[in-house]
C-alpha cells in the first residue's frame, strides 16, 4: 500500500460511497478543501484509490480541547476507506501518515468529529472522546475526538 498526497477532487471517489452515499457527488465538497494549508492523503492498493483523509488547519476555539496556546491545531475531515477494505489496516495506515505529516509540521493537536460507529476504531489508535454525542444534520450522531501530538 502506498499513501501519498492527492488533490481535493480525487477524494470524492472514496468520500462519496462511504460518507455521502445516496447524496449528490457535490455533497463531498468540504469547507477548507482548497486552502493552501489543507493536506489530502490517499491510500492506494496497486493503482486504485481505496482510502482518503483530509487535514484542515483549525483554530483552538473549534477543538474540543483548548490546552495548547500556540494555535497549532488541525482537524481531520472526510476520512473514508472503501467498505470492502475496512478492517484491513488501510484506515490505520492513513491515520499513521496523517499524524506523521502533522508532527513533521510541528502541529500539536489533531481533532475531529467521529461518527459513533467509528469511535472504537479511533480509540484503539489512541484518540480520546470528548463531550456528549451530537447530531450533524443529514449525517448522523457524532462525538468530538482528539489527540495531542
Amino acid at each position: 500500500m502506498i499513501i501519498k498526497v492527492i488533490d481535493a477532487l480525487d477524494t470524492y471517489s472514496v468520500r462519496h460511497p462511504v460518507l455521502r452515499a445516496g447524496k449528490p457527488v457535490t455533497s463531498c465538497a468540504m469547507e477548507g478543501d482548497h486552502l493552501d494549508t489543507t493536506i489530502h492523503l490517499g491510500a492506494f492498493l496497486k493503482d486504485q484509490l481505496v482510502g482518503v483523509a483530509t487535514l484542515v488547519a483549525s483554530s483552538a476555539n473549534l477543538s474540543p480541547v483548548r490546552t495548547i496556546t500556540t494555535g497549532s491545531y488541525y482537524q481531520l475531515r472526510g476520512m473514508a476507506v472503501l467498505p470492502h477494505l475496512q478492517g484491513h489496516g488501510v484506515g490505520k495506515k492513513l491515520i499513521d501518515e496523517c499524524l506523521q505529516q502533522l508532527r513533521d509540521r510541528g502541529i500539536e493537536m489533531l481533532w475531529f468529529n467521529a461518527r459513533i460507529k467509528a469511535v472504537p476504531f479511533y480509540e484503539r489508535l489512541g484518540f480520546t472522546k470528548s463531550g456528549d454525542v451530537f447530531e450533524i444534520e443529514g449525517i448522523g450522531p457524532h462525538y468530538k475526538m482528539h489527540m495531542s501530538l
